[in-house]
């Protein structure tokens, strides 16, 4: 028996470990289950850039908080500075965590180095980083990931692989300085600009982008796909001046996590990734291709932290957003910018707990469903749910009917039972050839969104 053990254990040394990772390895469609049934994700875009809050010398600077650098055209050395004086002693992964599951979020994105060149995470390959750079001397991915895993939330990390604003070799968006900040030399700079393939500092240029792709993306990326577990999503940006060659030394690395699911902005077109990502905004029903699709989106006007950025969207219109890219297939990547200390900002805190309120009651009419089979509703929306021969509709009724029926176009199949998620309550209905109208109470039991499961 033991000479059989032995001969055991030597033939699994000898197996590949090529072979050993196929036989872990999912489908395209396996690895994306998941993510297609999380519909809900928290992006989380936080760097030293939330030092300055959106200020420089004094005035509001335009645009992203996390893009000052860019905006102000902001000298390297001078912007190394503010880093001194990043000192996050608030942040509490624990705590941003259990946010992102109370508000019904299954999945978190962070940004480990945004265009800005500064990594949220101890690197070798570069010394811009939070734990070389600042007062604070800590990773603050480790423990987002120990909190991430405690809760059963998967972790992502947003990663820009080819604009770099420090690393000397990153490409630099040609943005001029006027569009920003009203910088009194701007002139100057958009010159220099304009002549540098959208550089402003020397040091910028002081390296070829091949050799910062060698030297400090591929190590990065390796960093963050070897020291952190399992790593569900690598979300790239942006491509600029990339390469198929860069990104196929990129796309490379990822075999590192061989389950991982990435986006589409590695390198366009032939590196097209799993997921598409409109940014801002969510499609129209013509506008999809049937590919997966995840549209991020700010709560205010910023990704990265402003101080007086207080345009903070409605917990209603954040809600029916969610409800209107569910119904297309989609998914919700909805942005918190942290300050300068790790806190979240109390209006991204007061829409998070009231969409967690709203998912507590109407969850199961978001996760693990499907688009609408139905015609354009002028009332709401739907999602829907399969299992064998039986479906569930989800209605999402946004706009309450003044006569209490509600009428549902394009409805086939025999109704068994229709009740609000709200109060659990049934509701009569009447099939009038392929409508399906509902009696409803006089008043909504919930003004943002009032969900019917009506089961055919």
């Amino acid at each position: 028996m033991f000479m059989k053990k032995g001969l055991l254990f030597l033939v699994a040394l000898l197996i590949p470990t090529s072979i050993l990772l196929a036989q872990t390895t999912l489908t395209h469609d396996q690895r994306m289950q998941w993510w297609r049934e999380a519909r809900f994700g928290m992006f989380i875009h936080w760097g030293d850039y939330a030092q300055l809050a959106g200020n420089y010398k004094g005035q509001q600077v335009g645009r992203g908080g996390e893009w000052i650098m860019n905006r102000a055209k902001i000298p390297v050395l001078e912007y190394q500075q503010y880093a001194k004086q990043f000192n996050p002693v608030k942040y509490d992964a624990d705590a941003w965590v259990k946010t992102a599951r109370d508000a019904g979020m299954k999945y978190i994105v962070i940004t480990a180095k945004h265009h800005d060149g500064f990594a949220m995470f101890k690197s070798n390959a570069s010394k811009w980083n939070i734990v070389d750079a600042t007062p604070y001397g800590k990773d603050v991915l480790a423990p987002l990931a120990a909190a991430c895993k405690k809760y059963g939330i998967k972790l992502g990390f947003y990663y820009s692989q080819a604009q770099d604003w420090n690393n000397p070799g990153g490409a630099a968006a040609r943005k001029i300085a006027t569009e920003g900040w009203p910088n009194p030399d701007s002139a100057k700079i958009d010159a220099y600009t304009m002549a540098n393939t959208g550089h402003w500092d020397p040091l910028q240029t002081s390296a070829t982008m091949s050799e910062y792709i060698d030297k400090v993306a591929v190590p990065q990326v390796k960093e963050l796909l070897t020291n952190y577990g399992d790593v569900a999503v690598l979300w790239w940006d942006t491509p600029t001046n990339m390469t198929d060659e860069y990104a196929q030394k990129l796309q490379t690395v990822l075999a590192l996590q061989p389950n991982i699911i990435t986006n589409d902005r590695l390198k366009r077109p032939n590196f097209p990734g799993d997921y598409k990502t409109p940014e801002q905004k969510i499609p129209t029903q013509a506008e999809l291709d049937g590919r997966d699709w995840e549209t991020c989106m700010t709560m205010n006007g910023t990704w990265g932290y402003k101080s007086y950025d207080h345009k903070w969207k409605t917990t209603e219109t954040l809600i029916r957003n969610l409800v209107d890219i569910a119904s297309k297939n989609g998914n919700y990547l909805l942005n918190v910018g942290p300050d300068a200390l790790g806190q979240f900002p109390e209006g991204s805190l007061t829409a998070l707990k009231g969409i967690g309120q709203w998912m507590k009651v109407n969850g199961e009419s978001i996760y693990g469903t499907q688009g609408s089979p139905l015609p354009a509703l002028d009332w709401g929306r739907c999602t829907q749910k399969k299992n064998g021969d039986k479906t569930t509709l989800y209605l999402h009724v946004f706009n309450w009917p003044a006569d209490g029926q509600l009428h549902v176009p394009g409805v086939k199949g025999k109704v068994n039972s229709a009740r609000l998620l709200a109060n659990g309550k049934n509701v009569p209905t009447t099939a009038n050839g392929e409508e399906l109208v509902i009696q409803l109470p006089a008043t909504t039991p919930d003004a943002t969104d009032a969900v019917i499961a009506v089961s055919l």
